[in-house]
C-alpha cells in the first residue's frame, strides 16, 4: 500500500490538499505512493512567498547558503539507499543507475555549496579611451530574483538538484514543478531543505497537474528566470509564452557518436561496450543517449559486429535486480511510439540488426542499419533504446552529417588523431564534444547545454549560478584628480577645442555647461 499521502511544500512548509496523485511503480504498475496535488491558489501563495524572500535570501551570508546546501548533500548521503530505491521505483531505472544518480546529486549539491562562497566580481579600469580617464568600475553579480523550475522524469533527483543547488548558491528563491509521474525524488530534496534555516519562502516544490497551475510556472510576471528541462517541442512553446523573463532551456537531441579508424582489437571491445551503454542505458531515455553511430568505412563491419554482439548480452528485467541493465520505459505509450518509429523506418528500407521487439513498456535494445536520412529514427529524438548505424568515408563527411541536423547537444568522437579531435571541436555546432567516449558522458561540474533545437543557456553548477545572476556595475570617477581639460588649459592649450571633445563625456550637465560657458 502507498501509505499516507505525501505533502508538497509551500514556502518551505509541508502542505496537504484533497486532490491526490498516484505515483506508479514503473515496472510492476502498482501504486508506489500518493502525493497531494497543489492547487493554483497554492502556487500563488508559493510565488508570493518567494517574492517576499528575495531580499532575505539575497542578503543571507554566503556561508549560510553554503551550509544549507552541504546539509542537503550530507542528508542525501545518509539516506542514499532509500532514495535510490525511490528513484528506481518511480522511474523504472535499474538500481545501479539509481544509485549513480544519487551519487551525482550529492556531488551537484556539494559543488553548489562550494560555489555559494565563490560569487566574485571584477575590477574594470575604464581609461581605455580618453572619455574614461580617471574613471574605473567595479562589477558584481546579484541574484536575478524568483526562479521557476520545471524538471523531467528521467533524472528526477539530479536534474532537480542541478536547478535547486545553483539557485540557492546565487541567492534566488524558487518554485519547482517536478514531472507528475516522478515527483517523489524532488519532494525528498524539499524535506531535507526544510531541515535548514533558509529564510521562509526560499523554496517551494509543487507537483501540480492542473493546467492553470502549470501555466503559472511560465507566465506569472513575478518570475524572473524560467529554467525548463524536457522536450524541444514543449521547451520552445514555453519560451514563446514566458514574456520578458529570462528563459533557460535544456532540451532534446539525437546525439551522434563518430568511430574513427584505425582502432585495435582491444579498443574495439571497449568502444563497443561504451557505445552500447550510451545507446541503451536508462532505456535510452536521456537527451544525450547515443542515437546515431557513424563509423569509418574501413572498420565498419568489425564495429557493427562488435556492437551487435554486445547489445545481445544486455539483460532487461526487474530494476531492483542487481543484474538488470535495462528497465522499462516510462510508460507503455512511450514504448509503443518507439515501436512505431522502428516499423516506419523498416518499411522505408531500414534493416534491424538486433532487437526491435516490445513487451509492454519494455523495448529491446535495438540497432538499425540503413535507416533513411529523413526517417524519424535519424532526424528526431527517439528517447528510447534505439540507435542507427551508418558508414562514412571522410571525417569531414561525418562532421557535416552531424551539423546538418536540427539538434546540437553533445557529440562523441572515438579517434587516435589529435587533429581530428580538434577539428571536431572547432567544426561541430554542438554544446560539447566528448573525445574517446560517448556523448552520454556528463560531469556535473562542466558546462552543459546545447544549440539550435537543443536549447538556450548552460547548466553545470558554476555556469548555472551565473545564469541565475545579473551583472551590476558601479562606475567611479576620481574627482580628486584634475580633469584633462583643466590640465591642458593650465598648460596653455585651446580650451574651446578641448570642450567640444569632452562634452560627450559622462560628466554632469552643470559641469558641461560650465565648461562650455568658459570656452565661449
Amino acid at each position: 500500500m502507498a501509505g499516507t499521502p505525501k505533502p508538497f511544500f509551500v514556502a518551505g512548509r509541508a502542505q496537504t490538499a484533497p486532490g491526490l496523485l498516484a505515483v506508479l511503480n514503473k515496472h510492476k504498475g502498482a501504486e508506489l505512493a500518493t502525493v497531494c496535488v497543489p492547487t493554483a491558489e497554492a502556487v500563488d501563495r508559493a510565488l508570493t512567498a518567494a517574492v517576499g524572500a528575495v531580499d532575505a535570501l539575497r542578503t543571507l551570508p554566503a556561508y549560510r547558503r553554503s551550509e544549507a546546501l552541504f546539509h542537503v548533500a550530507r542528508r542525501l548521503r545518509e539516506r542514499a539507499e532509500e532514495v535510490a530505491r525511490i528513484v528506481c521505483g518511480e522511474v523504472g531505472k535499474p538500481i545501479g543507475d539509481a544509485r549513480n544518480e544519487v551519487a551525482r546529486a550529492i556531488d551537484t549539491l556539494r559543488l553548489s555549496g562550494e560555489e555559494a562562497t565563490r560569487l566574485t566580481g571584477e575590477y574594470l579600469p575604464l581609461d581605455s579611451s580618453a572619455r574614461g580617464e580617471n574613471t574605473e568600475a567595479i562589477v558584481k553579480r546579484v541574484p536575478a530574483g524568483v526562479c521557476s523550475f520545471i524538471t523531467p522524469f528521467n533524472f528526477p533527483l539530479n536534474l532537480a538538484a542541478h536547478k535547486i543547488g545553483p539557485a540557492l548558491a546565487a541567492g534566488c528563491p524558487f518554485v519547482l514543478k517536478p514531472d507528475p509521474r516522478t515527483p517523489l525524488s524532488a519532494l525528498v530534496l524539499a524535506e531535507m531543505l526544510a531541515e535548514t534555516d533558509l529564510p521562509a519562502g526560499s523554496f517551494s516544490v509543487l507537483p501540480v497537474t492542473d493546467e492553470t497551475a502549470r501555466d503559472m510556472f511560465v507566465t506569472d510576471e513575478r518570475i524572473r528566470v524560467l529554467s525548463f528541462t524536457g522536450s524541444s517541442r514543449v521547451g520552445w512553446e514555453l519560451r514563446s509564452r514566458a514574456g520578458n523573463k529570462k528563459v533557460l532551456l535544456e532540451l532534446g537531441g539525437n546525439a551522434a557518436c563518430i568511430i574513427d579508424a584505425p582502432i585495435s582489437r582491444t579498443d574495439l571491445e571497449r568502444i563497443a561496450d561504451r557505445v552500447c551503454y550510451g545507446c541503451f542505458a536508462l532505456a535510452g531515455q536521456s537527451c544525450i543517449s547515443v542515437q546515431r553511430i557513424l563509423v569509418q568505412r574501413t572498420i565498419y563491419d568489425a564495429v557493427l559486429e562488435a556492437i551487435v554482439s554486445r547489445a545481445k548480452q544486455i539483460r532487461a528485467g526487474d530494476p531492483l535486480d542487481e543484474s538488470t541493465a535495462i528497465g522499462p520505459m516510462i510508460s507503455v505509450e512511450a514504448a509503443e511510439r518507439v515501436e512505431r518509429w522502428i516499423d516506419e523506418a523498416v518499411k522505408a528500407g531500414a534493416l534491424i540488426r538486433t532487437g526491435g521487439q516490445r513487451v509492454g513498456a519494455f523495448m529491446e535494445p535495438t540497432l538499425v542499419e540503413n535507416a533513411p536520412a529523413q526517417s524519424k529514427l535519424v532526424c528526431d529524438e527517439v528517447f528510447g533504446p534505439v540507435a542507427v548505424i551508418q558508414p562514412f568515408d571522410s571525417f569531414d563527411e561525418a562532421l557535416a552529417s552531424i551539423n546538418a541536423g536540427k539538434y546540437g547537444l553533445q557529440t562523441g568522437v572515438f579517434t587516435a588523431s589529435l587533429t581530428h579531435a580538434l577539428r571536431a571541436w572547432n567544426v561541430l555546432n554542438v554544446g560539447g564534444v566528448i573525445v574517446n567516449d560517448v556523448p552520454s558522458s556528463r560531469m556535473d561540474a562542466m558546462p552543459y547545454g546545447g544549440v539550435k533545437e537543443s536549447g538556450l543557456g548552460r547548466e553545470g553548477v558554476r555556469y548555472a549560478v551565473q545564469e541565475f545572476t545579473e551583472l551590476r556595475t558601479l562606475v567611479l570617477r576620481n574627482v580628486g584628480r584634475p580633469r584633462r581639460e583643466k590640465r591642458d588649459a593650465a598648460a596653455g592649450s585651446d580650451p574651446k577645442g578641448d570642450s567640444r571633445a569632452i562634452l560627450s563625456d559622462s560628466m554632469s550637465y552643470a559641469d558641461a555647461k560650465s565648461l562650455s560657458d568658459t570656452a565661449t
